[in-house]
């Protein structure tokens, strides 16, 4: 397996981490028990028209100019979206052409949709509310929250580690006998428990 960076026969639970001298348990087994940091959350993919939409939905509560914009998104999307400038700034001139904003040159280039631009967010309430849509949406209910469940158990994992690898002769005997004790009271829950 490539991602295993050691090979079986040397360390404590017949791990060697080839000398990289980096404490705790192999990477694959942090990650079964996790201890490493969960990947971030993948946001929302963002279709073709949702910057243009967008757009015209943050100025018609406001006038903005460009970087306003942009963190307006940013804001009404919890942060989860921040169009990039290369793709707001051709769409902003792509609107001025329509003739649904125009910018106002005394006041910075501050943006601002016309009576056409006003008419289109009127006639288009589902059209722009869909953008949020994806970002508006809660989460689904995959079950009970396992947050508190794998800390405990990265935080075993951790101590055992520590005993395994410092720990005296009969420390680890005395944590065979735990953890022994432990798969045992696991197996009883999960033959106790009525099916659902």
């Amino acid at each position: 397996m490539g991602h295993m960076h050691g090979t079986w026969g040397g360390g404590p639970w017949g791990w060697d981490q080839g000398g990289r001298g980096r404490p705790g348990p192999p990477p694959w087994l942090a990650e079964i028990f996790g201890m490493t940091p969960p990947a971030p959350p993948r946001a929302p993919r963002v279709r073709r028209g949702d910057v243009r939409a967008a757009i015209l939905d943050v100025l018609a509560v406001e006038p903005l100019n460009g970087y306003q914009v942009i963190q307006q998104i940013a804001e009404r999307s919890g942060g989860a979206w921040r169009p990039s400038p290369g793709s707001v700034y051709p769409t902003i001139s792509q609107l001025e052409d329509e003739g649904l904003i125009v910018a106002d040159q005394e006041r910075g280039r501050t943006l601002r949709l016309t009576a056409e631009g006003e008419a289109y967010v009127a006639e288009h309430p589902d059209e722009l509310g869909a953008v949020w849509a994806a970002f508006d949406a809660e989460p689904a209910d995959d079950g009970p929250d396992l947050s508190v469940l794998k800390s405990e158990i990265g935080q075993l994992m951790s101590a055992l580690w520590q005993i395994v690898t410092s720990g005296s002769d009969q420390q680890r005997k005395d944590a065979m006998a735990v953890l022994i004790e432990t798969r045992r009271k696991l197996y009883g829950l999960l033959a106790d428990e009525d099916p659902r």
